[in-house]
């Protein structure tokens, strides 16, 4: 069987990992370029054993870069969510942590210049039109992965990659609560729909006898938990005016427990059918701002920081993930300006990536 090369950067963003490839080196059909995808990830076996996948969703994503066209962007962002067993490929959601590497994926493929010192990547998200400053350091014209920064989930430490997202609310639905309001009640369960960088249904952890403090591993086995939320997410998403998301993994699921200490609050997220072993980029977001905004599910959990932007520190499963969000409240009503987060990212490898040449002909 003859086979096909592509090539493409392996790489670490934040607390996923993943291939980089350029734009232009893949097929523009959807239909053939979500078969190459499958074919490259090894979509359709529990440890993707015939591909690059990981095994796990987080290590089963894939960007695909190019120049932007946009008067704002340098960069344009598309992001491919690949199922590890299903082989389903979801083009509709976004991943921040994947988008940790995108700013030194796009120097290191030179598809901009470098700068002396640092860097600044202006990112566009083809997958929701929302738009990133990345500020990449690049002492010397070089890109430097070797630092002082640590993340909760990796290992050891690295450089900082500085992550601005801006017009973020809304950005898949249209509106900051797409059902138009702070609070919905779905098979008895009070839940908050909100889309802040990634369209999300949260709900309180005691309203489905947990605590908030769960590992992954107890949440993953409690298979009744999943059962009724899944039921509640394609509700709630139908509410949400995205339709049947049957297929989809978005909207995420997310659970709130409350914590004692100002400005910290108890967070898990499900991607959606698995929990997340941290928590992503684009769902920090929308858990730290359903903290903040008035008569969510989030009411009362939380003793919120007076001083703007605020700083919310959500402990996930591995650890900590500060998230800092620009916002105003007026007439009660949220308005959020922008979310601020520091990021990690590793080149792992770079060459050509094989899939069989029958990938390209679906």
């Amino acid at each position: 069987m003859s086979q096909t090369a592509i090539p493409f950067l392996f790489m670490r963003g934040g607390t996923s990992r993943g291939p980089y490839f350029n734009r232009a080196d893949l097929p523009r059909d959807r239909d053939q370029l979500a078969s190459i995808l499958i074919a490259a990830v090894g979509s359709g076996h529990p440890l993707n054993i015939d591909g690059i996948g990981g095994g796990n969703a987080v290590t089963t994503k894939v960007a695909m870069l190019s120049a932007s066209d946009d008067d704002w962007a340098d960069i344009d962002y598309f992001f491919a969510q690949v199922s590890v067993e299903s082989q389903i490929v979801d083009f509709k959601p976004t991943c921040g942590n994947i988008l940790s590497g995108v700013g030194s994926a796009a120097l290191e493929m030179g598809l901009m210049p470098i700068s002396d010192g640092v860097t600044d990547v202006r990112i566009r998200s083809v997958n929701t039109g929302a738009r990133v400053l990345a500020r990449i350091q690049t002492p010397s014209g070089e890109i430097s992965y070797e630092g002082e920064t640590s993340i909760d989930g990796v290992p050891g430490m690295a450089a900082p990659v500085e992550l601005n997202f801006m017009d973020v609310a809304g950005s898949s639905t249209g509106a900051l609560l797409p059902t138009g309001q702070p609070i919905n009640q779905i098979d008895g369960i009070e839940v908050t729909c909100i889309d802040v960088a990634m369209p999300m249904v949260i709900a309180r952890a005691a309203d489905f006898g947990l605590t908030g403090q769960e590992s992954r591993e107890e949440l993953d086995a409690n298979r009744t938990f999943f059962e009724r939320m899944e039921t509640i997410r394609l509700k709630a998403a139908v509410k949400m005016g995205m339709g049947d998301c049957s297929q989809s993994v978005t909207p995420k699921f997310g659970l709130l427990a409350p914590l004692t200490t100002q400005g910290h609050i108890l967070a898990r997220y499900f991607m959606p059918w698995e929990t997340h072993p941290t928590m992503a980029v684009t769902g920090g977001q929308a858990m730290a701002s359903c903290a903040l905004t008035p008569d969510t599910v989030a009411k009362g959990m939380m003793s919120v920081p007076e001083e703007r932007p605020a700083k919310v520190t959500l402990h996930h499963p591995m650890g900590d993930m500060v998230v800092t969000v620009d916002y105003e409240i007026e007439n009660g009503a949220f308005q959020h300006k922008s979310a601020g987060l520091i990021r990690t990212c590793r080149k792992l490898a770079q060459g050509q990536l094989f899939v069989p040449s029958s990938a390209l002909a679906c």
